[in-house]
């Protein structure tokens, strides 16, 4: 097929599936892989992001699933519209770790889990398959739970729910088609805004919503409850998926270099539709709930549903329960198509939803695989799945630091990016944001194993420690007299066009002491955190 003709290119593609370089098909538009016109209009600019968006605002209104419907309906239940500016912080931490991967996809043209084994050696690389596994899969078990809370509001018994969401999902997925799939996507992201009616309902008032939207502040004080509330939004927004789905998702797209700044913009697009669906959820909960029997006392995304209509009446709690299956579908979807195309860049299977299942057979069927045993699990009756939940947050708080690590290091390499490795200042914010995962990290980590342990004055030492370091690492940053190789800036003009070599062209990353010291730090602590993890979901589920 003409899709499918690999691209002429003075230097090889380090692209492992010929099916991802080819003409771009989005849902709302085609662009040529000839196509080569500068978009000097407004209105040929705007037709070209049309053509691009998918990956960006996938990935993000995706986050919004199941257990971030949760979360947010606990923060607004129990805490009113104190915490909505938790929501605006969370933007640059969305666009920068993204924007990061949006550079990969487009520059490397090889999936996240790919690039790690390559780059960090196979430890890593089957370290960082194996987690997303792990935590994939217990992440679509929860979003089955959603499927099931949400359809028990109709009537509907989880037996006939489940399946019939486990069917849809793989139906809608295997057509062999990414335009057709991106059109079923973008389907249930426009069904997001549901959020909005449902949160006029509820009349809320604007000038309580913009205070706490500007100014920080925690109804009843800090504490250990809400501190864990805050750790959750976070984690439930920022999740490990987002980095291998929408890079490989990019590549997918057969998005190149020359539409970066559209996808930028699909990223950015896709973060505030992110925020603004949160921020409806904890508005709508915190003027339903005020002054009621109800307020401060979340239970589940199903309660909250029962709630709702006791208050505001049954059209509200359906459209709940309507926005909570539409949030399960999406993150599902996204979440297990994440995993497929990581298994499909590890083993070098062809693993692109331009094929059908006759040629890309593996690919379709870890997907079937994934979406049938989770669906399995919920069916189970007595399942701990209110055990699987609470290991979701947990482990995904373990496991973001690292993750969030190897994306900036790749970003950094340049035989990886060439032209395109990150600037100094990113490097920066970048690194302050880790700093602040792997605090939410240590922070999640110690109080699941440690319940009395007082999370306000662990975290405020954390956050010392965090600004000595920085502060302590930009000193020698500015005595060692570091400057900017101008080996990536010499390469400025041909950016559009730089894409990585094959991967078994690269020279060996050289590793200082310093880096290998954390490396295997990093890889110690990661060790400890799954192995306490473990040992503390034994204990819950078997009631010691």
């Amino acid at each position: 097929m003409a899709d499918n003709t690999i691209e002429a290119s003075t230097t090889p593609s380090a692209v492992l599936d010929e099916a991802h370089l080819g003409d771009i098909h989005g849902a709302l538009g085609t662009i040529r892989q000839s196509d080569h016109g500068a978009r000097r209009t407004w209105r040929a600019r705007l037709l070209t992001l049309a053509a691009i968006v998918g990956p960006g605002i996938i990935v993000m209104v995706g986050d919004n699933d199941a257990g971030g419907v949760a979360t947010y309906s606990q923060a607004g239940q129990n805490y009113g519209n104190s915490l909505l500016w938790t929501l605006i912080l969370l933007i640059p931490v969305l666009v920068v770790n993204q924007e990061m991967v949006v550079r990969l996809g487009a520059v490397t043209g090889v999936g996240h889990a790919r690039l790690i084994k390559e780059r960090f050696g196979r430890f890593w690389g089957w370290f960082s398959v194996g987690d997303l596994f792990l935590l994939d899969f217990l992440t679509i078990v929860t979003e089955f739970i959603g499927v099931d809370l949400a359809f028990s509001y109709f009537g509907i018994s989880r037996y006939i729910s489940v399946p019939v969401a486990a069917f849809g999902l793989v139906a809608m997925t295997a057509t062999g088609s990414f335009r057709r799939w991106e059109r079923f996507m973008l389907v249930f992201v426009a069904a997001n805004f549901l959020v909005i009616p449902l949160a006029i309902l509820a009349h809320p008032h604007a000038g309580p919503v913009l205070h706490d939207l500007a100014v920080p502040g925690i109804a009843g004080g800090v504490n250990s409850t809400s501190v864990l509330l805050i750790i959750a939004i976070v984690g439930t927004t920022v999740a490990p998926w987002q980095l291998f789905f929408q890079q490989s998702n990019i590549i997918d797209k057969r998005i190149t270099p020359r539409w970066i700044n559209y996808e930028r913009a699909d990223t950015v697009l896709g973060s505030f539709v992110t925020v603004i669906g949160a921020g409806a959820m904890i508005v709508t909960c915190a003027f339903a709930f005020a002054h009621s029997h109800f307020f401060g006392n979340f239970t589940d995304a199903g309660g909250v549903a029962a709630a709702l209509s006791h208050q505001l009446g049954y059209t509200a709690g359906a459209l709940y329960a309507v926005v909570l299956v539409n949030a399960s579908i999406i993150g599902a979807a996204a979440v297990t198509l994440g995993t497929s195309y990581a298994f499909g860049d590890m083993f070098g299977a062809r693993h692109s939803l331009h094929r059908n299942f006759r040629e890309a057979p593996g690919f379709y069927a870890s997907f079937a695989g994934l979406v049938a045993l989770a669906a399995g699990i919920v069916l189970i009756p007595g399942a701990p799945l209110g055990l699987i939940t609470t290991s979701v947050q947990a482990l995904a708080g373990v496991l973001l630091p690292s993750a969030a690590v190897f994306l900036l290091l790749l970003c950094n390499d340049k035989e990886v990016l060439g032209p395109w490795v990150n600037r100094p200042w990113l490097n920066v914010i970048a690194a302050f944001i880790i700093g602040v995962l792997i605090i939410l990290s240590l922070v999640l980590v110690v109080t699941t194993m440690f319940p009395a342990v007082n999370v306000t004055i662990l975290t405020v030492a954390l956050f010392g420690v965090l600004l000595a370091t920085l502060t302590a690492g930009a000193f020698v940053y500015a005595l060692s007299g570091h400057r900017r190789s101008g080996s990536a800036a010499a390469g400025t003009a041909n950016r559009d066009t730089w894409r990585m070599p094959p991967l078994a062209l690269l020279g060996r990353p050289a590793w200082s002491r310093g880096r290998t010291a954390a490396m295997w730090s990093l890889r110690g602590y990661l060790f400890v955190a799954v192995i306490l993890l473990l040992v503390k979901a034994i204990q819950l589920g078997t009631g010691h």
